[in-house]
């Protein structure tokens, strides 16, 4: 996750409806799955592993971005969490790619870097932003190279010689309003400001009305290989 995003809504991110739903929907992808431990690459904050740790059997993180000023560690529920700027080999049983791809240059080459770092069985969870036709002054706030369909990233998943077991869309609710807020934004936007991020602290009643509704969402995206706002795909070293 972005760490811009982080200093936008600080300590209430947990909160957020779009964090909420998205860690729920990363829950329900590896409900059957033994994760021990994970290696979040581009953590940032470590939101996720963050999540994992309180809701799982997961029993440490690794989490890696060359943005941390040096290693850490810490504890979530009581489980050791590791920040580092770089890591080598790890017998991780997870490793997350949370909004990462779309950062870099070469996505293939990155994941693949990441895939010769774990053993055989390792699963890899990789969400990115989906159709580039949603593209805005907020992909360039964060720094985005490109926005994907669900064929574009299983692609970029085969080339990295992991085994795709599922893809889907998700925050398809969402999507819709999203569409129309960067529609608008593209009709009256002036070139001489700035790009900015669209991420913001709602109502707690619009907070609570999307939460719930992109919380429903995560019992049916399993269907989902169609449209949304992100896209989520897990795979495996074989």
């Amino acid at each position: 996750m972005d760490l811009k995003e982080v200093d936008i809504l600080g300590e209430k991110i947990g909160n957020h409806w779009y964090y909420r739903s998205k860690a729920k929907a990363v829950s329900q992808l590896l409900k059957t799955k033994k994760v021990y431990k994970i290696l979040d690459v581009g953590a940032g904050s470590g939101f996720f592993s963050k999540y994992l740790l309180s809701h799982s059997q997961a029993k440490e993180a690794w989490c890696v971005d060359i943005s941390y000023d040096n290693d850490s560690e810490a504890l979530e529920a009581g489980k050791p969490l590791y920040f580092r700027r770089s890591i080598n080999t790890i017998d991780a049983d997870l490793v997350l790619l949370m909004d990462v791809l779309e950062h870099v240059d070469d996505d293939v080459a990155l994941l693949k870097d990441y895939v010769d770092k774990v053993p055989k069985g390792t699963l890899f969870l990789i969400s990115v932003p989906a159709f580039d036709i949603l593209w805005s002054g907020h992909d360039e706030f964060l720094g985005h190279k490109r926005r994907y369909t669900l064929r574009q990233l299983e692609d970029v998943v085969k080339l990295s010689t992991l085994d795709v077991k599922k893809g889907v869309y998700y925050f398809a609710v969402a999507l819709p309003i999203a569409a129309a807020i960067r529609g608008i934004d593209k009709l009256f936007s002036n070139n001489s400001q700035p790009p900015k991020s669209q991420l913001k602290q709602h109502h707690p009643i619009i907070n609570g009305a999307l939460d719930a509704f992109s919380g429903a969402e995560v019992h049916i995206m399993k269907f989902n290989r169609f449209a949304g706002l992100t896209i989520i795909c897990l795979a495996e070293k074989i």
